[in-house]
C-alpha cells in the first residue's frame, strides 16, 4: 500500500509542478496573438470632401487627405457631375477618377494598397489604377495630374473630365 500511495503522492506533485507552467503558457501564447489580430488594418472608406473650384482650377485640402488617407468629391462640369477619389498611399498622395462604370458606384475603399468598389467588390491596384479582380477590372481608374500649392492638391478641371471620360470607356 505504501507504494500505491508514494506513486500517487509523486504524481499530484507532478501534476502541481506542470499545471501552473501550462497555464501561463497559454497567457504568453494569448499575449502573443493579441497584438498581431490589432495590428490588422482595416479597408478605409472614402470621406466625402468639398474641393474650391475657381474656373477651370480645382482644389482640395492636403491636410484633408492626411487626416482621412482616402477621401472623394464632386465636381459640376458641362459634361455633369464628376466623382473624383484621392488618398495617400505611404508617402504620396494619388488623385484619380471616382467611377465603376459598370455597376454604376462612385466609392472605393482603400484597403493595403488595393482600391476595392463599395458596390461589385472589384480589386484595383491603388498605384496603377489597374484592375486586378472581379468584374470590372476592364475599366481601370485614371491618374489625374496635379502640384501642391500653399497646402493644397490644384488640378485642372479638363484633367479631371478627361480621366473620366478614359475610366468610362472600356480599357
Amino acid at each position: 500500500m505504501n507504494s500505491k500511495l508514494i506513486g500517487t503522492i509523486l504524481l499530484i506533485m507532478i501534476a502541481v509542478a506542470f499545471v501552473p507552467g501550462c497555464l501561463e503558457n497559454d497567457t504568453q501564447a494569448e499575449a502573443a496573438v493579441e497584438p498581431v489580430a490589432e495590428s490588422v488594418v482595416k479597408p478605409i472608406a472614402a470621406t466625402w470632401i468639398d474641393p474650391e473650384v475657381s474656373g477651370n482650377i480645382v482644389t482640395i485640402p492636403v491636410q484633408a487627405i492626411e487626416e482621412n488617407v482616402n477621401t472623394h468629391f464632386k465636381v459640376n462640369t458641362d459634361t455633369g457631375e464628376i466623382a473624383v477619389m484621392a488618398y495617400k498611399l505611404g508617402d504620396d498622395i494619388i488623385v484619380r477618377s471616382n467611377v465603376c462604370p459598370p455597376c454604376g458606384s462612385i466609392g472605393f475603399s482603400l484597403d493595403n494598397g488595393v482600391l476595392v468598389c463599395d458596390s461589385c467588390r472589384t480589386r484595383f491596384d491603388a498605384s496603377t489604377g489597374e484592375g486586378i479582380q472581379g468584374s470590372c477590372v476592364a475599366y481601370p481608374k485614371e491618374n489625374i495630374p496635379y502640384t501642391i500649392s500653399d497646402g493644397n492638391v490644384v488640378m485642372g478641371l479638363d484633367a479631371i473630365v478627361a480621366a473620366h471620360l478614359e475610366t468610362v470607356q472600356r480599357g
